[in-house]
């Protein structure tokens, strides 16, 4: 079946998760001295993986300042290897609480505003009553400040934006392992063409493995469920490595995707693998302290 492969590796997160939480379950019946129940921290050492959201959370009152710059085609030779284009991203995070936080960016790609709130209902914790993985909610929206291609003809405001909810299920399974789900559906409110569906579905994964006590390599992929156009457009795939320098994390990688948040990068990759249409990034974060921690 066309969708076999994406649902079994989907199912194969889901299980690993289950049978974890069943183990743990397993562990608190024969546990009579339960220690205090503490969140799981540092499942990602950002709150992206590379392009998606991860299922970390900035800790409260923290501002995370990111600058995301992606170069262009690495198969084009007179761009010097992709170093004469570039795009980029900057971004403002903020976390309000250890379950809830937001964010707003400016993106050169199609010169987009963008904003988000991540809320967790359930977090991962060890201890009494704890939970085996992490359950987030991200809502989202962008807005396209292009000019119209055609201004002599009628757009309301509202054709320029677009919106995207996402859920997370992410487990960190050790120290070195990292892994988590995100089925996504991106809504543009108007589309080029008649064939290209408002509503895009799509299911992602990322992941983490670290490497020693400041690098990881990670990735993350979404697969369109639809919305695909033959030699038209491709599910991003992302591959990359983290680097922690105290407080900087500095996130080098490699991307078919020049867009840099979940509407240009789900909907708007044009870039094969296949071909190498391929670029390199980096993403360059920075924690500033702004308030107290409540």
């Amino acid at each position: 079946m066309k969708y076999s492969k994406i649902y079994f590796i989907a199912l194969l997160t889901l299980l690993l998760i289950v049978n974890t939480a069943k183990a743990q379950d397993l562990l608190d019946l024969v546990d009579t001295d339960k220690p205090k129940k503490e969140i799981v921290k540092n499942a990602f050492k950002s709150i992206r993986v590379i392009n998606g959201h991860s299922i970390e959370f900035l800790s409260p009152g923290t501002m995370d300042f990111r600058i995301l710059h992606r170069f262009g085609q690495l198969n084009q030779p007179n761009n010097f290897g992709g170093l004469d284009q570039a795009s980029m991203r900057l971004g403002f995070d903020f976390g309000i609480t250890r379950y809830l936080q937001f964010g707003f960016g400016r993106s050169t790609f199609k010169k987009e505003f963008d904003g988000y709130f991540k809320l967790a209902p359930i977090r991962q914790s060890t201890g009494t009553h704890s939970f085996p993985a992490t359950i987030a909610l991200v809502g989202g929206m962008t807005l396209n400040t292009l000019p119209y291609a055609d201004p002599t003809v009628h757009n309301y405001f509202s054709s320029r934006i677009a919106y995207y909810g996402q859920m997370i299920i992410g487990r960190k399974f050790s120290e070195g392992i990292t892994l988590q789900l995100s089925p996504t559906i991106v809504h543009n409110n108007i589309v080029p063409f008649t064939s290209q569906p408002n509503d895009v579905f799509a299911i992602g994964f990322g992941g983490r493995l670290k490497m020693n006590k400041r690098t990881a390599f990670t990735w993350d992929y979404y697969y369109l469920l639809n919305g695909i156009q033959d030699d038209v457009n491709y599910d991003p795939l992302s591959i990359g490595v983290d680097i922690e320098t105290g407080g900087h994390v500095f996130q080098l990688h490699v991307s078919n995707s020049a867009g840099m948040n979940e509407r240009a990068f789900i909907t708007e990759t044009t870039g094969s693998w296949e071909k190498f249409d391929v670029r390199l990034g980096f993403n360059l974060s920075r924690i500033f302290q702004i308030s107290h921690k409540k």
